[in-house]
């Protein structure tokens, strides 16, 4: 293990002063007390204004909107899981005989947590300073390279605004029929929005996908509506 350590240590560019803060990190609940939940706790509050500073730098034109919704695509589970696997993670994250056999180390809330905790460990091991320098190095080449508008809102989430902003209950959605063979399947999914009478239906080769395709239509009809002398202003 202290091997496979110095190597992660390598990968992430930060050698502990305090290596019991690693060991920490890198233990789920399931394998003892000393458990990685409050570096965790930690290591989510200090990224989020690591990547928000990072986010200022890089997009200078954009508006405070543009770079919530592009952190928040940055922070959200899977892009920590996917940092994660880059890392090794799974080869030292310390579980549980039970969690492993059940595939703990590749489950991707364990290693995002993981991850966060390390990021935790380092704020608590060298201050915000190397936090960030961290930060940098995970998220780096994915600002650099990226630009705004491709981190523009999925229908859903605009949808929900949307409502929101007029204090109408958020949509709902159900499947209501799905065809074909079940690799090949296609959902049939209706968007609702009781409070206002409405329903619109989508369909996709996923239940996201339909989803997204009826709440973009409900969308557009309510935009359409919301228009001067339409029957839903507000």
């Amino acid at each position: 293990m202290d091997e496979r350590l110095d190597e992660l240590q390598a990968r992430i560019g930060h050698r502990f002063r305090q290596a019991d803060l690693l060991a920490r990190a890198l233990t789920h609940r399931s394998f003892g007390a000393d458990h990685n939940e409050r570096l965790e706790f930690l290591g989510d509050a200090v990224l989020s204004p690591a990547v928000s500073s990072l986010l200022f730098e890089r997009f200078a034109g954009s508006d405070e909107g543009d770079l919530t919704r592009v952190r928040a695509h940055l922070v959200r589970e899977d892009s920590l899981h996917r940092m994660a696997l880059q890392l090794g993670l799974p080869e030292v994250v310390r579980l549980s005989e039970g969690e492993a056999r059940g595939g703990g180390a590749q489950r991707a809330s364990i290693l995002a947590d993981a991850l966060e905790a390390v990021i935790g460990a380092v704020f608590l091991d060298a201050g915000f300073d190397a936090a960030r320098g961290l930060t940098q190095r995970l998220f780096g080449e994915v600002i650099a390279s990226t630009e705004i508008g491709s981190w523009a809102k999925d229908a859903k989430t605009e949808l929900q605004e949307w409502l929101q902003a007029r204090r109408l209950p958020v949509p709902t959605y159900r499947i209501s029929a799905t065809r074909g063979q079940a690799h090949a399947q296609t959902f049939e999914v209706e968007c609702m929005v009781p409070a206002l009478g409405l329903t619109q239906a989508g369909e996709g080769r996923s239940r996201r996908q339909a989803e997204q395709e009826a709440a973009r239509k409900m969308l557009d009809d309510l935009k359409a509506s919301d228009r001067p002398g339409g029957p839903l202003r507000s």
